[in-house]
């Protein structure tokens, strides 16, 4: 062969193979990653990503990586077999799908310690920690220990020395990792555009606000053969000690909102509560919350949540400002109106309840590209080196439940100092190895 065909040869199959590559690329939404910039990533490839906590929210924001953020998923932890099972046969499915080969069986990893198995995994870029939040300091902190960008789930965790050790957990990584917190609201472009506009005045000086997360009852299973403790795992969502109680664990997008919009945590918080509408065996956590939250510049925001109520729920938040009003639902219009008016024209064309609650935050209307927006952005912060730092907001979200929390079981006013000075821990006191 002459030197010129030889030439012409190598030319062809550079070019085919670059052609390869770009359909690739299209087909499995696969984002390149400079080696440098990834922990252990061979150039070209996508970020790997490991899945700690195998229940369905960790799935969804899971997928979702994969779906939308250019991510695969490597490796999967959980304290039971039997959801670390459920969800190697989803991935896998998903992934083969899309070109990918199946999951290596020793990056499956079950039981107690399987969250340093996985921190220590060489195969792993970043982690999802989806576990019940009160081990999300724990789990956040073994991970960063190890090298590992973070996706972790709200709530940081479900006390306030917890809060104050993700904060410290958070200055470790800046400008090292990314350390997102799953707040996946604030990316959505509905509720960007229009808090872009409140903060330009659209609402002149807001004056006052309410909020709401009314919602229905989440059932689980009743697992029979389970031990209490396990039980107690297995539904953590009904436990305080787990998850925080419900406006700590659930309402806490709701306020999480309400600082973005006021660009500050409350100062003191007046809340009461009960388990009134739960039923009676299903745990400790409260079944409704009724709070005045009071911010700077004398703005009050009053806030009410269920989580038992019957053919009926709506999620929402409304600012009172001199020159209009905002609304922000879940489903429905949403926009400004007054001085300044303003619509998001998508909101306007949806049923106001075109869908049930999801537990596992895959909604449709006015946050569906919630999720997919935030995992592109988690994704191309690893890419860029642009790294997101989301701990201090987090915490000052989950801290300002915590406030109201504290105030409805003591039923007096709990101030933002009197808080911080909190070294109350909640405990579940259960032994991880003996649950059965």
């Amino acid at each position: 062969m002459s030197d010129e065909t030889k030439q012409a040869a190598n030319s062809a199959d550079q070019l085919n193979r670059r052609k390869f590559i770009g359909a690739a690329a299209a087909t499995t939404g696969l984002m390149f990653i400079k080696p440098e910039l990834v922990r252990g990533t061979a150039a070209n490839s996508a970020v790997r990503v490991g899945l700690l906590g195998c229940g369905g929210r960790g799935t969804e924001d899971a997928s979702n990586l994969v779906d939308t953020g250019g991510a695969r998923v490597v490796a999967l932890a959980d304290l039971f077999q039997d959801q670390l099972d459920a969800a190697h046969a989803n991935f896998d499915k998903l992934q083969q799908a899309k070109g990918f080969s199946a999951m290596d069986p020793s990056q499956l990893f079950v039981g107690p310690n399987a969250f340093h198995e996985m921190a220590a995994s060489k195969e792993v870029d970043a982690i999802v920690i989806a576990t019940p939040p009160y081990f999300h300091p724990q789990h956040v902190e073994a991970v960063v220990a190890a090298g590992k960008h973070v996706y972790l789930e709200k709530p940081v965790g479900v006390d306030v020395p917890g809060a104050k050790k993700v904060i410290e957990i958070g200055k470790r990584a800046e400008g090292k990792l990314s350390l997102d917190v799953g707040f996946q609201i604030r990316d959505c472009p509905p509720f960007v555009e229009m808090v872009r506009r409140i903060h330009g005045g659209a609402l002149g000086k807001i004056a006052c606000g309410e909020a709401y997360y009314l919602t229905g009852y989440i059932d689980r299973p009743a697992w029979p053969s389970a031990s209490p403790a396990e039980r107690r795992l297995r539904n953590w969502v009904h436990d305080r000690a787990l998850s925080g109680d419900i406006i700590v664990e659930q309402n806490i997008h709701v306020i999480d909102i309400c600082n973005w919009v006021l660009q500050a945590h409350p100062l003191k918080a007046s809340a009461t509560g009960s388990r009134l509408g739960r039923p009676a065996n299903d745990g400790d956590c409260y079944g409704n919350y009724n709070v005045v939250f009071h911010y700077p510049d004398g703005v009050d925001i009053t806030f009410s949540s269920t989580q038992f109520a019957k053919g009926w729920w709506d999620v929402s938040e409304r600012f009172f400002g001199t020159k209009g009003t905002s609304l922000s639902p879940y489903h429905g219009p949403l926009g400004i109106w007054g001085d300044e008016p303003w619509q998001w024209e998508a909101s306007a064309t949806k049923e106001a309840r075109d869908q049930g609650f999801s537990t596992t935050g895959k909604f449709t209307s006015n946050l569906e590209q919630a999720d997919p927006e935030k995992k592109k952005a988690f994704v191309e912060s690893i890419a860029s080196g642009k790294f997101h730092n989301q701990a201090a907001k987090g915490a000052e979200s989950a801290l300002s439940c915590m406030m109201a929390r504290h105030a409805a079981y003591t039923g007096r006013d709990v101030s933002w100092d009197e808080l911080m000075k909190s070294t109350e821990v909640l405990d579940p006191k259960m032994d991880l190895n003996k649950l059965r």
